[in-house]
């Protein structure tokens, strides 16, 4: 027969004094076991930043209030040159290791890249982009990658000539400003819809052609003009959740739902057309010209699958070339001397005006014009497609530096502790770029001793390095050139004295304020 256990009043009458014994007493051992492997491997934590509070490191009204006005990426480098390479700080209540160090990045990119994964990108990302190649982990992710790659060969990226017919509607849009201020920025992001449409989908949105150069739009279905405005504010949605860690379901609306249906509704259009499609129908459209949706098809005819790969490539295949475009325009109307340089070469090479040698513009020819690279590689140093990435550590690791007191000792990493690696920062630091380093100037790519290493990764590094790099470094040179070709005068309209200029940071890198040029011929 069990005997009763008397227990004291003060244990039975107050279980807030059990629970808080039980949540001391794990904290001790948890924190004697973190001590315990710090002293064994040799490693310490990274320091708080300065002034850090419980919730927030910093005011995160403010914090949003920056992001909003295109501060924010300012604000960050800023907080790097007071504080150093590495960091600690609190975002949503979580600890996070801040770093622009590239060994840090190297290892969390490469050298440990099983050491870490995306964390909470997939539930930040799921109600736009659902499970594709830049929102999975794991065996999902190597899926994703292995469907993709075949899509991303020399031979697949290397058509330039198709768009012409875009750059066309580009140029007539152009010309009717007659020299006055625009914002290209926008037309950037509306023509690299119609050019990532046609590669992916095999059919252009066409969104360029509307009544402003006299053209009827238009529409695929009721409803399709929705998709472009639709997939900028869900980006942008996103990009909150994501600076909100495990507050992410706080970041939710009726806007946001809206806008996602009518994205998805864009991508389900082209999937369901395309699985309705027989082999037959598939080989035929693909002798006009390459589609990545119909060599999908071949792969899988799951059409959540299909869905969520094309958005996901989407966002590739149009955010970072538009951004690119938009970042080169913005910086050459900023720099005549730079401008008439890069004039001089692209005629050089490819002709210009009525004498444009379009014949002579190919994948293989922009990669031969030296300046021309040294000018998008300076672009992609300065304003990179996406300036801040995390990983959340998978198991209790360390990372080459960030302890100790100058910071170069390795640096304890817990299981489940969220990396925040801001390589835009990185790629301002005078460590790696000079004392310049926050000036524009493609020559210095031309020096042979500038060997940044892994200080450079506009496109990331590792295994999960960008696929669509080619495609879309090849289809900037080419709008580039032709741009330079066609217009030969270009100037800036941009009165801000604000530089380095306000810039958003949802999913990539853009304007704030747009890139406001004047060009003609």
């Amino acid at each position: 027969m069990l005997r009763e256990i008397d227990l004291p009043p003060w244990l039975t009458n107050n279980w807030l004094t059990i629970i808080g014994l039980i949540g001391f007493t794990y904290f001790i051992l948890h924190e004697l076991k973190n001590r315990f492997i710090k002293w064994k491997w040799n490693c310490g934590e990274a320091p708080y930043l300065k002034g850090s509070g419980w919730l927030f490191s910093r005011n995160w009204v403010f914090f949003l209030k920056a992001k909003r006005n295109g501060e924010m990426l300012e604000f960050i480098w800023n907080i790097f040159k007071e504080q150093g390479e590495s960091f600690r700080i609190t975002i949503g209540g979580m600890a996070l290791f801040a770093t622009a160090d590239p060994e840090n990045i190297k290892a969390v990119l490469a050298t440990q890249f099983n050491d870490f994964a995306l964390g909470f990108r997939n539930s930040h990302f799921k109600p736009l982009l659902g499970d594709g190649i830049f929102t999975l982990d794991g065996g999902g992710w190597k899926h994703s990658r292995s469907l993709l790659r075949p899509n991303f060969t020399k031979e697949k990226v290397a058509h330039v000539q198709s768009l012409e017919k875009h750059l066309g509607y580009l140029v007539r849009h152009i010309d009717v400003q007659k020299g006055k201020p625009f914002d290209i920025q926008n037309y950037f992001y509306r023509l690299t819809v119609d050019t990532s449409t046609e590669f992916l989908f095999g059919q252009s949105l066409y969104g360029l052609k509307d009544e402003f150069i006299g053209e009827t739009p238009e529409f695929l279905y009721e409803g399709s003009e929705l998709f472009y405005d639709s997939f900028n504010t869900s980006q942008s949605y996103l990009a909150t959740r994501a600076w909100s860690m495990m507050l992410y379901p706080l970041v939710n609306s009726f806007e946001f739902n809206r806008c996602n249906k009518n994205v998805h509704k864009f991508a389900k259009y082209y999937v369901s057309k395309a699985l309705a499609a027989t082999p037959e129908e598939i080989e035929e459209r693909s002798k006009d010209g390459y589609c990545f949706l119909y060599e999908l098809v071949k792969e899988t005819r799951d059409p959540k699958i299909l869905q969520d790969q094309l958005l996901n490539i989407m966002i590739a295949g149009r955010d970072t070339t538009a951004g690119l475009l938009s970042f080169t325009f913005y910086e050459l109307a900023r720099n005549p001397r730079v401008w008439s340089k890069l004039k001089e070469t692209i005629y050089e090479h490819f002709g210009s005006g009525d004498d444009a040698r379009i014949e002579d513009i190919s994948f293989e020819s922009l990669k031969h014009c030296d300046y021309l690279k040294y000018v998008i590689n300076e672009v992609l140093r300065l304003y990179p497609s996406v300036p801040i990435n995390y990983r959340v550590a998978t198991k209790t690791t360390t990372l080459p530096r960030g302890a100790g007191k100058n910071g170069n000792e390795p640096v304890f990493i817990e299981k489940g502790r969220v990396i925040g690696y801001v390589i835009s920062a990185t790629h301002r630091d005078p460590k790696y770029y000079g004392e310049d380093a926050e000036v524009f100037k493609p020559e210095r790519w031309a020096d042979k001793s500038l060997k940044p290493g892994w200080a450079y990764l506009p496109f990331n590094g590792g295994p999960r390095i960008c696929l669509g790099q080619q495609f879309a470094l090849t289809e900037a040179s080419y709008i580039i050139v032709r741009l330079c070709q066609i217009f030969p005068n270009l100037n800036s309209a941009d009165f801000s004295k604000h530089y380095p200029p306000k810039m958003s940071t949802h999913l990539t890198l853009s304007l704030t304020d747009g890139a406001n040029i004047t060009l003609s011929r």
